[in-house]
């Protein structure tokens, strides 16, 4: 579903036509119905926390949000990407590579016994690293699993890997992770995947490419 959303962007796009390229792809590829979305927007929209597809037309030079979740039986794979449209500035290349860096610092932090907090000081590192120390996130991610609509969090509220938490990390937790630099003023990008703690460590399950994406 998100690669069939990627390849349909591009300039001259109508925002339907993208949402129903993604929707019939996950419904074929055996999917369900998710909590909730899929949301693809405008990042001139991005503000508009989730809310989906109009009726417009996508243009060159604008970011496309996409954020959505492979469904099976309620249970949920969620994924995040920023789609450029015709090129990406060198400023929100080089932010992507401080978001992919982040991601990678939770799933290595990710581990049994580990507090939230300390999973979110490991992305905030990395972010303070690159000269982002006034920026901060309210989390890093949180977790999913079997989810009703209208949500894929598993009940009505998020537990979130926040700064202040002391959630254990335990084995089997499955966590939305989202490396999210958008608004620093130096750039911006978005990443997000489903990571499963498992035996062998943290098994990240969503495979769309991480990028930068250009479309």
């Amino acid at each position: 579903a998100a690669g069939a959303a990627i390849a349909a962007i591009s300039d001259g796009a109508s925002e339907q036509e993208v949402a129903a390229q993604c929707v019939a792809a996950m419904i074929r590829a055996g999917g369900h119905a998710p909590g909730f979305g899929p949301f693809i927007r405008p990042a001139a929209r991005l503000g508009e926390e989730h809310t989906t597809w109009g009726d417009g037309i996508y243009r060159k030079g604008e970011p496309v949000f996409v954020e959505l979740s492979g469904c099976i039986s309620r249970y949920h794979a969620p994924l995040g990407r920023l789609v450029h449209i015709g090129h990406i500035s060198d400023e929100d290349a080089a932010m992507a590579e401080v978001t992919a860096k982040a991601f990678n610092a939770v799933v290595e932090a990710l581990r049994p016994g580990a507090r939230a907090r300390d999973v979110y000081a490991a992305w905030q590192a990395v972010a303070d690293e690159a000269g982002l120390s006034h920026y901060r996130r309210h989390h890093c991610g949180y977790l999913v699993g079997a989810g009703q609509p209208p949500s894929w969090t598993g009940g009505n509220s998020v537990t979130g890997l926040r700064h202040d938490s002391d959630l254990e990390i335990e084995m089997g937790m499955s966590f939305h992770i989202l490396s999210w630099l958008m608004g620093t003023g130096r750039g911006d990008d978005f990443v997000s995947n489903t990571v499963l703690l498992t035996d062998a460590g943290a098994e990240v399950l969503t495979r769309t490419p991480a990028g930068p994406i250009v479309r």
